[in-house]
């Protein structure tokens, strides 16, 4: 039988042979072009340097001779060389002595040698004189076409590659000869008598070996065939064998599979159930959720409602004529109250960690404030025998960008904290930069914490210990709420403490600068300060004072300061007052405890005498020195008690169900010079609207006949009043509450319990205000 001569393995082992060594060869030619080609590329700048360097001497004379005519020789004689089209001489004036050009040569293989070369290149030689290398006597400028060299690179690589081609095809044709005399022919005889049997016939005759291929390839192949006719006969024997052992196998492997269908169907069946079950667990916990979010928004709303009422009951009264005695109970249950919507709060926030809601602002905000403020708002809760300092490095940023709020809820957990386990010695608040953000350091001298507590005391509603909680009170949620916090700042909370040797709680948080420190205008004095070295005051005037510009020395209590004789002294020992003011006449800074100040007897008797209470804070220090060294009065001029005061002339419509937070809201806005109309639910605020004009609405949202969302949909839906401020009043503190007060219509938000300055900021945002005549 004949086979299409593209189908004989010669041609396809030809084929593939010279696939190969075609690909080789042009590879080969391809790296000698391109090796050919880094040549020729660095043969243009050899040559043209070989040229300048010939050239130089006699430029250099010409230029220094300031020969125009042998300028123009030596150009038109640079000019001869085929790759320059250009020359340029110009001596040491910018003056040009010689300049001759000639157009560039044109080709159809121009454009591929620009490519590879580039289409010009441009040389410049710096004449001078052997003698004085330093003097420039002018500029020799070359212009290269580089298509001299690049047709000649280009004419190499034709031949190379014509040379590939043709060895590719000489080869092709003697491998195709030579595999066909080898390989082909001999088997193209052994398939021809292959096809002439009869694979029938019983008697099968061996077949003949080509010549010379006995012990090749071939000769094996015609051997394995003649094999292969003599087991044939056995090999039918064993198929029908393995017929009748195969029916066997059928039949058992449909048994198997009819028993592997019904373990299936089983199996199908329990996925199936826990396919389920999963479904009702998820439901259930979907369930669970949102009862979990009503019971908080129900929490939120029953306690905020009542604290309402009793902080502002409590405010109003502190605004009130009281006994001392009296005013310090009240002030006593208002931060009492305060601590518990701060706990309300933290529970909140909490439980908005759990469900990814909590937000975080960027805004520039001076953190040096914030930390001394919400420092001096802690005092109160300092022992007396507990020395309480911010410590606030100076060169500290006056604005850094980042949530004001959650840094003070940070602060204020940490120092809460630090106070509570407290009773001796020091509680200092660090505040320095770290690389590209903050570092806060709250360090205390209190009962420290033990190394296996201090693995779990960031878990919420967990305290070091049952006593720890028995003693000192507090829910375990401070720690855990600020923890989570640093880390959704991208921050970082860390503690060292010891059993008996204090704490000290560090948050890095990233708060990028936003305006650098701002030094104050310096001051000129001599400051003396008598406290212990070891005190939070002496480091604090340490590390201030002399930024400052003042002469700052330190004494101990039993030092004698004899001959001395300061612009302010400054202490915190009240005990050394009287001994030392017969000697000292200079004023006096007393830094005591909060609520530690002398009777005004006492303090009169050491006039002139300041008190403040710990912890200083850098302004409050610093305008106490101003006054006392510059001797500043503050005085009210004829023009400033002639300013007329700044009251609210409003309408306010207060739609509140609740007796008591009436009294409260109605209370702070009287005072605030309001006028102020009460509605006790929806309804009948719709009909004072009717009849009456408001400037502002104040909309409590859970009231019975109508809430106060339907009774603002209805409000904005009239189209009567499209500019009416309406300002939700709500004890529920959810996120989600604030997006249903908007899809209501209302304009503004205002938790319960709010506080007078909150209100009066909603005041100034949406009620102008007005000059009383």
């Amino acid at each position: 039988m004949d086979i299409k001569f593209t189908n004989r393995l010669s041609y396809k082992q030809a084929r593939l042979t010279v696939l190969v060594g075609f690909i080789l060869g042009t590879a080969l030619s391809l790296l000698q072009i391109g090796i050919d080609y880094a040549s020729e590329d660095a043969s243009i700048n050899r040559e043209i340097q070989s040229l300048l360097e010939i050239s130089h001497n006699p430029a250099s004379r010409i230029a220094y001779n300031i020969d125009s005519e042998l300028a123009q020789e030596l150009t038109l004689g640079l000019l001869r060389s085929p790759a320059i089209i250009r020359a340029q001489l110009i001596d040491n004036n910018n003056t040009l002595l010689a300049n001759v050009e000639r157009p560039a040569q044109q080709s159809p293989y121009r454009a591929l040698s620009d490519f590879l070369f580039g289409a010009d290149r441009q040389f410049e030689n710096r004449l001078y004189l052997s003698h004085l290398p330093e003097e420039s006597l002018g500029t020799l400028h070359l212009d290269v076409d580089t298509y001299a060299f690049g047709s000649r690179f280009l004419r190499r690589a034709e031949v190379t590659l014509i040379n590939g081609f043709a060895r590719s095809l000489i080869l092709t044709g003697i491998l195709l000869a030579l595999f066909y005399v080898m390989l082909t022919k001999p088997l193209v005889g052994v398939i021809r008598e292959l096809s002439s049997r009869d694979p029938r016939s019983p008697q099968q005759t061996k077949l003949e070996f080509p010549h010379g291929h006995e012990n090749d390839e071939v000769g094996v192949l015609v051997k394995v065939a003649n094999q292969q006719f003599e087991i044939m006969a056995t090999e039918i024997q064993q198929r029908r064998n393995a017929e009748n052992r195969l029916t066997e196998y059928l039949g058992q492997l449909e048994n198997m599979v009819s028993a592997r269908t019904t373990e299936l169907k089983a199996s199908n069946a329990r996925l199936s159930q826990s396919n389920e079950e999963l479904e009702i667990a998820r439901r259930t916990a979907l369930d669970m959720a949102q009862a979990r979010a009503a019971f908080l928004a129900n929490m939120s709303h029953e306690i905020r409602t009542p604290l309402n009422g009793l902080l502002g009951m409590i405010a109003l009264s502190l605004d009130s004529p009281l006994t001392p005695e009296q005013r310090q109970q009240l002030s006593i249950a208002h931060d009492s109250g305060k601590v518990l919507v701060e706990l309300l709060n933290d529970i909140l926030d909490m439980s908005k960690f759990d469900a990814g809601q909590l937000e975080l602002e960027r805004i520039p905000f001076d953190l040096g404030v914030l930390v001394e403020d919400t420092a001096n708002l802690l005092s109160q809760n300092a022992a007396a025998s507990v020395e309480l300092a911010c410590l606030i490095a100076p060169d500290f940023p006056a604005l850094v960008l980042g949530d004001p709020m959650r840094v003070r809820q940070i602060v204020s957990n940490l120092l809460s904290n630090a106070l509570k386990f407290t009773r001796f010695g020091r509680v200092d608040v660090r505040l320095s930069t770290q690389g590209d953000g903050v570092r806060i350091e709250i360090c205390d001298t209190g009962i420290g914490i033990a190394q296996e507590a201090q693995v779990r005391i960031f878990q919420p509603y967990t305290q070091a210990g049952a006593g720890i909680t028995r003693q000192y009170g507090g829910t375990g949620l401070g720690l855990a709420l600020t923890y989570n916090l640093c880390e959704a700042m991208n921050g970082r909370l860390s503690i060292s403490s010891e059993v008996g040797f204090g704490s000290q709680f560090c948050a890095d948080l990233p708060l990028p600068c936003h305006t650098p420190a701002i030094a104050p205008p310096a001051l000129s004095g001599k400051i003396i300060a008598i406290t212990d070295a070891g005190s939070g005051l002496a480091e604090l005037l340490g590390s201030l004072l002399p930024t400052w510009g003042l002469d700052y020395q330190r004494y101990d209590i039993e030092d004698s300061l004899a001959g001395r004789d300061p612009d302010l002294l400054i202490t915190d020992c009240p005990e050394c007052l009287f001994g030392l003011r017969p000697a000292i006449t200079a004023p006096i800074l007393l830094v005591t405890a909060y609520g530690s100040f002398l009777p005004s007897e006492e303090a009169s008797a050491l006039a002139p005498l300041q008190q403040q209470a710990r912890p200083l804070a850098r302004n409050a220090l610093y305008q106490t020195l101003r006054r006392s060294l510059l001797a500043e009065t503050i005085t009210l001029n004829d023009a400033q008690l002639e300013m007329p005061a700044q009251i609210r002339r409003a309408d306010i419509l207060l739609v509140e169900d609740n007796p008591v937070n009436q009294l409260v809201a109605k209370g702070m806005l009287s005072k605030l010079g309001c006028a102020v109309t009460v509605a006790v639910h929806g309804a009948e605020a719709l009909n004072q609207l009717e009849h009456n004009r408001f400037d502002l609405v104040l909309m409590d949202c859970n009231m019975p006949v109508m809430d106060g969302y339907e009774a603002s949909r209805q409000i904005r839906r009239s189209g009567r009043w499209p500019d009416l401020p309406i300002i939700a009043l709500t004890a529920n503190a959810m996120p989600e509450e604030r997006e249903r007060c908007r899809a209501a219509g209302m304009s503004d938000y205002l938790a319960k319990p709010f506080r007078r300055e909150e209100l009066i900021a909603l005041l100034d945002l949406w009620v102008p205000t007005t000059t009383r005549l």
